[in-house]
């Protein structure tokens, strides 16, 4: 490519609305232009552990994140080199055997809870972004995508929300806010929010 990517983090609790600025992005630009890498494929592999025991981690921590290899992979594609992105089933709490690849975009897309919580991230952006929604509505989104797409039951959603979502929320992603350029509330409903960022990205790509 010839000029630099572009570098976007999108951070914020589970159920903020993360993922609909990242597709109102993709709609925006397409796929050709734009591309997003979630946190969640570089959770640790612990296919090592019992199946009881991988539902009993703590996947909101950060320690649960392969960091040095998602800051390396970010780096390869910032260079205009092709990365394979691990795939992670959360049915099984492991990564399975297959490979994402993905090639250099003129936007790269970070999107994950805690996207703006690693200083070495943090360093590659060009522009930072949290998604500020309330907490009940974010609870009940993790509810609905939990039980709908991972098969999961309501009150082992709710336990989880209780014994890790919420706490690490608080501990971790909500002081990240603090390092954002742009703080947007509601996710993609807030469309003047979007065709704000929007107009930073034309101007920087220009």
């Amino acid at each position: 490519m010839s000029a630099s990517p572009i570098l976007i983090g999108i951070a914020g609790g589970t159920g903020s609305g993360k993922t609909s600025i990242a597709k109102s992005l993709l709609e925006e630009y397409g796929e050709g232009e734009v591309v997003v890498i979630e946190q969640d494929a570089y959770y640790h592999d612990i296919s090592n552990l019992p199946l009881k025991k991988r539902h009993e981690q703590n996947f909101d921590h950060p320690d649960a994140i392969d960091i040095e290899l998602f800051n390396q992979q970010l780096i390869s594609l910032i260079k205009g080199q092709s990365v394979a992105v691990p795939v992670y089933d959360f049915s099984i709490h492991a990564r399975s055997d297959e490979k994402r690849t993905v090639d250099p975009h003129h936007v790269i897309v970070v999107e994950g809870i805690l996207a703006l919580h690693y200083p070495s991230l943090r360093e590659l952006m060009d522009i930072k972004i949290f998604v500020d929604t309330p907490d009940d509505i974010r609870f009940i989104r993790r509810v609905s995508r939990d039980v709908e797409e991972r098969r999961r039951t309501v009150q082992s959603v709710i336990d989880q929300y209780l014994k890790t979502v919420r706490p690490m929320h608080q501990q971790f992603v909500e002081p990240s806010k603090y390092f954002a350029d742009i703080i947007i509330p509601e996710g993609g409903q807030n469309k003047v929010a979007i065709d704000l960022l929007r107009t930073k990205i034309n101007a920087i790509l220009s």
